[in-house]
């Protein structure tokens, strides 16, 4: 079913809504989730918090794109997950892309500034060198699930991440971030 379809269930309140959600985003939404959480139980839990908080905002809200909004929600309720559970057990595979990032991130910066900068570093970027990004550092994808997507040995994913992160710091800096 196509998106506007399944939109214009929820608007209509109608449960089939959910259903159809499961049917076209089920597989995606337990994807990412499970990237960023590493356990099946709570990747489903969020799942369901997904559908629940899609039921609850849809209307007043009205996605222009679905596939975008699921995709945010899922990604912000598994991290909330994450952190929630963080301080009991620890998902290194999750760790590891927080402590790459962090050694580009400059510190002290407002959320919102910091991701308009990004999203301009972004735009600066190849389609793959950008795809690689986002799904390493946005999704959580592990490095050799990004090889096997895009056909490359692990070390060439991971060296084009390294060289995408110093570009990235280097943009920054030249735009008045500060680094400690």
């Amino acid at each position: 079913m196509e998106d506007q379809k399944i939109i214009a269930l929820y608007f209509a309140r109608d449960e089939q809504a959910i259903a159809e959600t499961e049917v076209r985003y089920g597989k995606l939404c337990r994807q990412i989730a499970m990237h960023i959480l590493g356990n099946r139980s709570d990747a489903e839990e969020c799942v369901n918090d997904t559908y629940l908080k899609l039921w609850n905002s849809i209307p007043p809200e009205h996605p222009r794109s679905l596939t975008a909004y699921i995709r945010r929600m899922i990604r912000n309720i598994a991290i909330d997950r994450y952190r929630a559970r963080s301080k009991a057990f620890r998902h290194m595979d999750f760790d590891v892309v927080l402590e790459e990032l962090a050694e580009v991130t400059p510190s002290d910066v407002p959320e919102d500034a910091l991701r308009e900068a990004v999203q301009g570093f972004l735009g600066t970027l190849g389609d793959t060198d950008r795809r690689l990004f986002l799904g390493r550092y946005w999704y959580a994808t592990s490095v050799k699930e990004l090889a096997k997507a895009w056909d490359m040995t692990p070390n060439a994913v991971s060296l084009r991440l390294y060289k995408t992160r110093e570009k990235m710091k280097a943009y920054l800096s030249e735009r008045g971030y500060k680094y400690e």
